[in-house]
This record gives structure tokens, C-alpha cells and sequence, in this order.
């Protein structure tokens, strides 16, 4: 990527490896399956992209969507491109369960948490590379 991450996501998020030309992270709360997408781009709005940029997204997206519903058996998706507190255009890909910590109010400013356990982030990462989501 050729864009710094903004300060908030790298300490809010793991870096697992890139997806079409964004970059992919995974929200460090192991209570939820939180991915974020980051474009590599200076835009802050989608619409801004040029159309061929804004394809690619939409695929990284659905891609990973498709990816969270089947792997992590979801009940629903959360997809948001909010930016309020972080400028920088990302995208939120978040699995959502009827029986999650807060459901049904959004995963956002909430208190709990738990870390990932080292060898369940490796296990997501693999995953993601064996299907060829991502590279590194």
C-alpha cells in the first residue's frame, strides 16, 4: 500500500494482507468477525474513484462478504463506509450474529472485548490465503 494507514486503524486492527489493491485488516475484537478494507487511494469518498477503481472495491468487498457469511456461519453482515472519526476511505465488512455481545446495536464505541488468540489469527489469515482472498 502505497497510502499510510491512518494512526486509529493500525492500532485498532491486525494487517493481514492485501485484496485487489486495498488493503486488508482485521479489527482486533475476536468478539466479532470485523474486517475493514482500505483503497489505496487519497480519496476519502467512494464516489470520488474513478469507475474501474470503485469495480475493484465493490469486488473486494463481495468477495470478502461471501467469505465472512460462509466461514463465520454469520446471521447478517454489517457494510459500512462511515469515515466520521477516520477520515481515511475504508470500508467495514462485519459479521453479525442474533446472539452477539450487542445485538442488535452497532459493534461501534461498545466496551467489550476480547483478543484474538494468536493461533485463531493465523487460522484466519491462512484461510483467507487458501482461497485466495489475499496475498502478502
Amino acid at each position: 500500500m502505497s497510502v499510510k494507514l491512518h494512526p486509529q486503524l493500525q492500532a485498532d486492527t491486525y494487517t493481514l494482507g492485501q485484496i485487489c489493491d486495498c488493503t486488508l485488516l482485521l479489527h482486533k475484537n475476536a468478539l466479532i468477525p470485523w474486517f475493514i478494507l482500505v483503497p489505496d487511494t487519497n480519496e476519502n469518498e467512494i464516489f470520488k474513484l474513478t469507475a474501474n477503481h470503485q469495480a475493484q472495491i465493490n469486488n473486494a468487498t463481495n468477495q470478502l462478504a461471501h467469505f465472512v457469511e460462509s466461514h463465520f456461519k454469520t446471521d447478517k453482515l454489517n457494510i459500512a463506509t462511515i469515515g466520521n472519526i477516520v477520515a481515511q476511505l475504508h470500508i467495514h465488512i462485519i459479521g453479525r450474529f442474533t446472539d452477539d455481545f450487542c445485538w442488535p446495536a452497532p459493534v461501534w464505541g461498545q466496551a467489550d472485548f476480547a483478543e484474538y488468540k494468536e493461533q485463531d489469527l493465523l487460522s484466519i489469515k491462512q484461510t483467507l490465503i487458501d482461497n485466495k482472498l489475499i496475498f502478502i
